[in-house]
């Protein structure tokens, strides 16, 4: 009951911080608008630091890297083109709009929720190893979400989605944290089998999405200044991926 108790409170803690996007919502549509694509510089920062500097050696490390963790990351590749593909063709014969949002929206929710359910079986399977164990975890997790759920939040806006709605629906992709959690406690060991393919597949995901649709939209701007700013912003992501690997 105590792994239930301690392994619960922290996936929910984890969970809001996918309200992290209430930050913004004092300031003004139209300065948000003109600051958003540097926040999406820096989650394409974060994602591609994320991907490679967190998920790889992960997968590397405690699984080994052969066809069993690289078939997943180009599944997920293929799986997250086919997904946008499909959402593309139902909901996007008009231009974007808060009623017509970009693809990218729900292949970012896509992406994040799969993401948010992994750290959620792994907050769990750490309380089931040593109580002391998944507290240590539940911070790292808590840290690297910070950063990861405001570029989130920063492409749904992006996307098309308002302040609001995008608040709402990182909040329901954040919950899957305690889903995975709640999965892994009541299956244990018969679920943590599934987290070298849900890792890699997460991977590819990401890939896809920082490299398809988030880099074709920085590249958009021609500006020296404001493309030197949008580089910096990436190169941040990426550093603060890498800083949180330190600390970690």
């Amino acid at each position: 009951m105590n792994i239930w108790f301690y392994t619960l409170i922290s996936v929910s803690i984890v969970s809001l911080i996918g309200l992290i996007g209430v930050f913004f919502l004092s300031i003004k549509d139209e300065i948000f608008q003109k600051v958003v694509l540097y926040f999406v510089s820096f989650s394409t920062g974060a994602l591609f630091g994320d991907t490679f500097i967190h998920i790889f050696p992960e997968v590397s490390k405690n699984y080994g890297f052969g066809a069993k963790t690289s078939v997943p990351i180009l599944l997920g590749i293929v799986v997250f083109f086919v997904l946008e593909k499909f959402i593309f063709w139902q909901h996007c014969h008009t231009g974007t709009s808060e009623h017509h949002p970009h693809p990218v929206a729900y292949t970012n929710l896509v992406g994040d929720g799969v993401h948010n359910f992994i750290d959620g079986m792994i907050i769990a399977g750490s309380f089931m190893a040593d109580i002391k164990l998944g507290i240590a975890t539940t911070f790292a997790v808590i840290l690297h979400e910070i950063p990861t759920e405001m570029g989130h939040f920063s492409i749904l806006v992006y996307a098309g989605f308002s302040k609001k709605r995008a608040l709402g629906f990182n909040f329901l992709s954040a919950l899957a944290a305690v889903i995975g959690g709640v999965v892994t406690l009541s299956l244990g060991r018969h679920i943590s089998s599934l987290t070298p393919f849900l890792l890699s597949f997460t991977a590819g995901g990401f890939i896809y999405l920082a490299g398809s649709d988030l880099i074709p939209e920085l590249q958009k701007e021609h500006d020296p200044l404001k493309s030197l700013l949008q580089f910096a912003m990436m190169i941040l992501g990426v550093c603060l991926m890498y800083l949180l690997l330190i600390v970690g």
